[in-house]
């Protein structure tokens, strides 16, 4: 007999993300042949309804696997051996793309900001500016260890002018805030069902544009024959086409059951709960004292909140009294921002704002006997 699970906590991370119950069900369905007629309609309306979230033109693709394989793939399949990448670092994830794209690229200029700042577009402006031959962009919209949020509109309007292409991290983004492909122009736009969909982790949802699908084409460096093709998925829910590999059956499930949720509530009404309690949780921690990590409260995201460790603690005991008092978990930092924050995740079924009174009455319960 397996050993009974512990009571779970309250679960207020970065992700994975608290799933939503209809998820939970979702993923007890019978698991079907990936040829079986039935599952071939099911994924293909699955592909439609993304298509539908990502307010896109285009059917999307789902690749089968965790969405940093997605973003890799992007790299792989984008950039090829003659482009010079413009690497937009605000964070931790930002930062960590560059491995890619030197790899697959030319030459990379790295545009860096301290990590509790975001991207202006200005600077993207003068950047492309000094440096014409500069044929791709890769941008981190938020950067979760810093609990920040990029303008990606803006960016993405600077971008096309130019005539380069836009890779974009959307993966604790989209579904939290208005955010999609098209209307940013984004040529490689990449997100994860574990995060504001409130789904589980396993499968990169990807939107491609017209142009970028064409480039990848004739890109002649582009991954194919591998796990890391992103061609491979292209048009993979027409009849008559092969999965490169077996799909993730009940992820796919559960990703159904997500969007029918998302479109349920109705996006803008899924943005304002996010944008609420992200609200709510930085005023309570505004009001106990506390300082919020990015410089400027207007550069805070709505889907997750990074708060500087009061004096007197360190990261992991405030975190650990927060679980063990209080049966709250937050995130810790990551790279740059170890040892620096906790962040309070509002992503999916964990943006509710009565969690983040929640958090911050239990904050307010700690800090204040540390001062008896």
């Amino acid at each position: 007999m397996p050993l009974p699970l512990p009571v779970p906590p309250l679960m207020l991370t970065t992700g994975p993300v608290p799933v939503y119950p209809e998820v939970l069900k979702a993923l007890g369905s019978p698991v079907l042949y990936d040829y079986h007629p039935t599952f071939r309609q099911f994924y293909a309306d699955v592909i439609e309804k993304l298509r539908v979230a990502f307010r896109s033109s285009i059917a999307p693709v789902i690749m089968q696997g965790e969405a940093i394989l997605g973003i890799e793939a992007a790299a792989a399949a984008l950039i090829g051996g003659n482009d010079v990448v413009l690497n937009l670092v605000s964070g931790v994830y930002g930062k960590g793309f560059e491995s890619w794209a030197g790899r697959y690229g030319k030459e990379v200029v790295e545009l860096a900001v301290p990590f509790d700042e975001i991207i202006d577009p200005q600077a993207v402006r003068e950047a492309l500016h000094r440096r014409p031959d500069i044929s791709v962009v890769s941008l981190c919209h938020h950067d979760t260890p810093s609990g920040t949020l990029n303008p990606l509109n803006e960016i993405g309007a600077t971008v096309a002018e130019h005539g380069a292409y836009l890779i974009v991290d959307a993966v604790s983004s989209f579904g939290g805030l208005d955010a999609h492909p098209q209307a940013a122009h984004v040529d490689i736009f990449i997100t994860s069902p574990s995060k504001c969909l409130g789904s589980t982790p396993g499968l990169s949802l990807i939107s491609v544009s017209e142009r970028g699908w064409e480039k990848i084409e004739r890109n002649a460096d582009a991954p194919r024959g591998s796990f890391l093709s992103l061609a491979a998925w292209k048009d993979a829910s027409i009849p008559g086409r092969t999965f490169p590999v077996t799909p993730s059956i009940a992820e796919i499930y559960a990703l159904d059951a997500a969007l029918d949720r998302y479109a349920l509530e109705g996006p803008e009404n899924v943005w304002a709960r996010h944008a609420e309690t992200a609200a709510i949780a930085r005023a309570g921690l505004l009001e106990l004292g506390v300082t919020l990590w990015p410089k400027r409260e207007a550069w805070c995201a709505p889907t997750a909140t990074a708060f500087k460790i009061p004096g007197g603690y360190t990261d992991v005991e405030l975190r650990d009294r927060l679980l063990n008092e209080h049966g709250i978990l937050l995130s810790l930092g990551r790279g740059d921002t170890t040892g620096k924050v906790l962040r309070i995740a509002h992503m999916g079924a964990s943006a509710e704002p009565e969690f983040a009174r929640k958090t911050i009455t239990a904050l307010s319960s700690i800090l204040s006997r540390s001062t008896d």
